[in-house]
């Protein structure tokens, strides 16, 4: 989070329904009505109210739907009204929230600085980066505010506490002492503490004694102090120095007065018959622990508490051990509770425990603040407390504690090291582990030499992986590394031969290795190896484990074998989410997406979430289908599910919009995200930009490119592909020369085979064919099927023959069977009225047994694709249909429409050309749009091949005389038709 106080643009999205009292249905006073019956100063009461409310009972839920109501009510809340929303963010547990409500504040006193304070301290004991930001806070506070109070001490207090560091707390008494607040009753006593749970006993024993008043506990701090620090001559002195404070001592005095005394030589000890009780029952609670009868143990410990029978450090232990089991942070609490009242707290045996089971339940920061208040570790302590922060993914604070470990002279074993192997990705700090690991003879452990492994393999060293796994014995463990390694290495052979050698020296595998073996299968398309590990799986067992199960499902769905994918999916007893976006995803990849939808309807059916990359794969099947009807459904999906405002989900959208042919609607969602993320995204560019220029908004496509440059967001080559895409598309031939020159001198980005294509379609379209070829010829890359593709397109639009057989010589030595080349060719010839030249294209085409791909329209209407080939008349409405053609060719006649028969291409009467014109697929698409659409609504046409000119001309026509916006996707471009005109500029 940014030190820097510039406001940020903030907004909650109201919740789909308030609590009934504020709801706008409810009889309540809350509802917005003009005017208001209530003043500002009652309607503010009410909100502070349910802020209180929401605040006692860390209902963050209530507190949302309260701010919400405050936004769109109170057009300048109140400051007291945005303080406590910060106090309700922070008590509810939303540190993120009160950031930003306190960054939204245009004015803010003491108070607000106060409370946005108080929640950093308050998350620090969870999320150790939230202590180093409320110190970088409370240092832009003294440059805002000049006066501060006790009120302002107390979180950065606790913050000191929390971060272990001694110069912090020393500089926070410092800043005390100057404003005058180092006598102050409370500030003086948290810093008495501080210093104490350091270690500090000699500072804080001086400042202690320079406190005028001083309570029982701050007494019992100091005693408690002085005995865990072995200072007993220090502490029969003050001992002696509180039984002439006159204070009454409590509990805690009077066990620390008898530890002072010789009578309890360590906190919570007992003694004579007691101690032989609390044995027996230890043994009790521990044959409870081991049978896993957690509510017996339970029951046990209370009546132990009840009946004042005393607890020595194994029953804690035994409890914590029973928190961890039961996953209850609750009672892990109660518990701690208990400790740090009866003096167990820094008992080493308990303390550990505390650590573990605070590990366990994930809140490391608890277990951390347990660590430093530890005035005796050993090296258990440190494991634990380094394993914690390993297996919550926090590597740099993992790192660092071993760092202090060996600081503090202390040789770590082998669990050390591996908790700190397994948490690092750095290359470089596995290195010196291993060093380390070599100099302390702990490499030979097998632990150590498994964590080494999987620490090589993560990083795909595998020669260094290699070395180590080949003094080692076939372990499991160590062989899951190594396949997981050359899986990652995309060395998949490898896995493979390791699998093989595993199965034939008869070792046994498990859900791992499978899962992993599967991967490797689908990632090298080697179905009859995966159909082998699917046989083991089964004849194993683990045929059912979920992991395995969906490994199966993905090895299928990636070789392509639908049909055993679907046998694989239904044979899971419960899919979850991740089976179910596989299924999903795999009907999308092998061309199925509409069974995609049937999934995705059955999985909602079943009760299953989708998550992100669900709503985006499902976002792409709308794109594939061009079904933006479809497409707008997963958009309202994945609002329902508020995820889309993930940069995933939000670019899969954007794509989706702009392929659908609704670049409107694409552009407007990719400034909202672009607005209320602040989006670095570069995909979400990518694809806006692929959008802008394949519906010819050339100029626009290039706007947003400087946009992005000047926002710093560094282009990558898909950028470029986009950039130069538009170029083509709108004729910019010298725009598309010079964004390929920025691409190498100004990002360092070599111009790959797809960029020279779009630099030679757009020189091709510009009717500069001979330069295209010059361009294909002195590059460096070899040319693609594709780029000559587009370059015969080209000549047969331009009519120059010579160059096109040039051209079609090259593109069949390529692809022999390419029918679009020799589709082109013919029509190139049949354009010039070469006639013998058509006849010999076509008896090549036939030699090579190459079939035409059949042009074809559709349209959706009301959820329902309708598909049209020329002269169809297999639609149960053909009839209609044509009569329509016959109305529309006679209207936009009479506009001026004139059929340009040159795009004819057989040989016939001039009627006859015109007739095989005014059937063609696009133009009965078209037709049965207008009959079944009301009037005024766009029509949207998808076109597998190039449309032709006669069409576009006729579209122009259309769309003026119906008064019709017309959306046509050919296999090139969108075209947008509108008033006469096209958004191509007859330009394609």
């Amino acid at each position: 989070m940014q030190a820097s106080l510039k406001a940020i643009p903030f907004s909650f999205h109201r919740p789909p329904r308030f609590y009934y009292l504020l709801s706008s249905h409810s009889l309540s006073p809350f509802r917005l009505t003009s005017p208001s019956p209530f003043s500002s100063s009652s309607a503010s009461s009410q909100w502070f109210g349910f802020l209180r409310d929401a605040i006692s009972s860390s209902d963050l839920r209530l507190g949302k739907c309260t701010h919400a109501r405050i936004l769109t009510s109170e057009e300048n809340p109140e400051r007291f009204l945005i303080n406590n929303l910060i106090t309700m963010y922070s008590k509810c547990g939303s540190l993120n929230y009160a950031r930003r409500v306190f960054d939204k504040m245009p004015e803010r006193d003491l108070v607000s600085w106060n409370s946005i304070l108080a929640a950093y301290a308050q998350s620090s004991e969870h999320v150790i980066d939230s202590t180093e930001e409320g110190f970088v806070l409370f240092r832009v506070l003294r440059q805002n505010v000049v006066f501060t109070s006790r009120m302002t001490l107390a979180p950065l207090l606790k913050l000191c506490l929390c971060s272990g560091y001694v110069w912090a707390s020393e500089a926070v008494h410092g800043y005390a002492f100057k404003i005058g607040l180092d006598s102050d009753e409370f500030v003086a006593g948290a810093l008495v503490n501080i210093y104490l749970k350091f270690g500090m006993v000699k500072e804080g024993r001086v400042l202690f004694e320079e406190m005028p008043e001083k309570d029982v506990v701050l007494w019992n701090l100091m005693l408690k102090a002085y005995l865990d620090m072995g200072f007993k001559e220090d502490a029969v002195e003050l001992s002696s120095a509180f039984h002439k404070s006159g204070l009454h001592p409590n509990g805690i005095t009077l066990r620390l007065l008898d530890r002072v005394s010789g009578d309890d030589s360590e906190g919570g000890q007992v003694n004579g018959n007691d101690a032989s009780e609390i044995r027996s029952k230890n043994q009790i609670l521990t044959k409870y622990l081991q049978g896993s009868q957690y509510s017996s143990l339970l029951q046990c410990f209370a009546d132990m508490v009840e009946s004042n029978l005393e607890c020595d450090s194994v029953t804690f232990v035994l409890v914590l051990s029973t928190a961890v089991r039961l996953d209850s942070l609750a009672l892990g609490k109660q518990v701690h509770s208990m400790a740090l009242k009866l003096g167990f707290d820094l008992m080493l045996t308990v303390a550990n425990s505390l650590i573990n089971m605070y590990c366990k339940l994930r809140k490391v920061g608890y277990a951390r603040t347990v660590f430093n208040s530890m005035s005796e570790r050993d090296l258990i302590s440190w494991n634990s407390v380094i394993s914690g922060f390993a297996q919550s993914g926090l590597e740099v604070e993992a790192v660092c504690l071993f760092m202090e470990l060996l600081r503090c002279g202390l040789t770590p074993d082998h669990y050390t090291m591996t908790s700190v192997l397994k948490s690092t990705s750095s290359l470089s700090l596995n290195k010196q582990v291993h060093v380390h690991a070599i100099k302390t003879n702990n490499v030979g452990d097998s632990f150590v030499s498994t964590a080494l492994i999987d620490a090589y393999s993560r990083n795909k060293c595998m020669k260094e992986a290699e070395v180590l796994f080949s003094r080692n014995s076939l372990d499991l463990v160590a062989c899951n590394a190594m396949m997981s390694g050359y899986t990652q290495s995309n060395d998949g052979d490898k896995t493979l031969k390791l699998f093989a050698l595993m199965h034939k020296q008869g070792d046994r595998s498990d859900d791992f290795t499978l899962a992993t073996v599967l991967k490797t299968c689908g990632s090298l398309f080697a179905m009859n190896q995966g159909k082998q590990v699917h046989a083991y799986a089964i004849k194993s067992g683990y045929d059912l484990d979920l992991w395995v199960s969906s490994g199966v499902l993905d090895m299928y769905v990636k070789c392509g074998d639908m049909k055993a994918a679907h046998f694989a999916f239904n044979c899971i007893p419960v899919p979850d989410d991740v089976a179910w976006t596989t299924m999903i995803s795999g009907c999308i990849e092998n061309g199925e997406e509409e069974r995609a939808f049937h999934v995705y309807s059955q999985m909602r059916l079943m009760g299953v979430l989708p998550d992100e990359f669900t709503i985006a794969t499902l976002a792409k099947a709308s794109s594939c289908l061009t079904a933006l009807e479809q497409g707008r459904q997963i958009h309202a999906n994945a609002l329902k599910l508020n995820c889309s405002g993930d940069p995933f989900v939000g670019t899969s959208l954007v794509d989706m919009y702009a392929k659908c042919g609704s670049i409107d609607d694409a552009y407007s969602l990719f400034k909202r995200i672009e607005m209320s993320c602040e989006m670095r995204n570069i995909a979400a560019w990518n694809a806006m930009l692929v959008g802008l220029a394949q519906h010819g908004e050339g100029k626009e496509a290039l706007q947003l490119f400087e946009q992005m440059r000047s926002l710093g967001i560094k282009p990558d080559k898909v950028t470029f592909i986009g950039v130069l895409s538009a170029c083509s598309h709108s004729g910019l031939v010298s725009e598309a020369y010079k964004q390929i020159k920025s691409m190498d001198r100004d990002y360092g980005i070599k111009p790959e085979i797809e960029h020279y294509s779009c630099l030679a379609d757009a020189l091709g379209r510009a009717g500069l064919v001979r330069e295209a070829e010059k361009l294909i010829e002195s590059m460096s890359l070899e040319a693609s099927a594709s780029m000559y593709r587009a370059l015969l397109a080209a000549c047969r639009v331009q009519g120059d023959t010579e160059t096109g057989k040039r051209v079609a010589t090259k593109l069949l030595e390529l692809e022999p069977s390419d029918s679009s080349a020799y589709v082109l060719l013919s029509n190139m010839y049949a354009a010039a009225s070469k006639w013998t030249e058509v006849k010999l294209a076509r008896t090549m085409m036939r030699g090579q047994n190459v079939k035409k791909d059949p042009g074809f329209s559709w349209i959706e209407v009301k959820n329902k694709i309708h598909l049209f080939v020329v002269d169809d008349m297999s639609n149960p409405q053909a009839e209609l249909i044509y009569e329509k053609v016959r109305d529309v060719i006679r209207d936009i006649k009479q506009e001026g429409y004139v059929p340009e028969t040159d795009y004819t291409l057989v040989d016939v009467e001039e009627e006859e050309k015109e007739r095989a014109l005014y059937y063609h697929s696009e133009k009965l698409a078209v037709a049965f749009g207008l009959m079944s659409t009301p009037p005024a609504t766009p029509i949207r046409v998808i076109k597998n091949l190039r449309v032709c000119g006669d069409c576009h001309n006729a579209m122009k026509y259309i769309a003026k005389v119906y008064g019709r916006e017309i959306l046509l996707r050919d296999a090139n471009r969108f075209h947008r038709f509108k008033d006469g005109k096209c958004s191509c500029g007859d330009f394609w």
